[in-house]
């Protein structure tokens, strides 16, 4: 496998970690304008960020083990 590959963050975690941050300002901005839908959906943003950056992670796991087993 190519070595620039290897040493890379899968998408899904950096495309979760943005859906988080964005969703994070976004439950504030409807906080502060009382807009409970606005809230929510920044929450929803939040959650939905979370799973998909948890599995980037699992994604890039898994790339790390089948990496080190081809090394053997």
């Amino acid at each position: 496998m190519d070595d620039r590959k290897k040493d890379t963050i899968d998408d899904d975690r950096t495309e979760g970690s943005m859906k988080q941050a964005g969703g994070k300002i976004e439950e504030g901005a409807g906080k502060l304008f009382g807009d409970e839908k606005m809230k929510r959906e920044g929450q929803a943003d939040q959650a939905e960020g979370k799973l998909q950056n948890a599995w980037g992670g699992v994604k890039d796991a898994a790339r790390d083990i089948t990496d080190d087993d081809d090394k053997d």
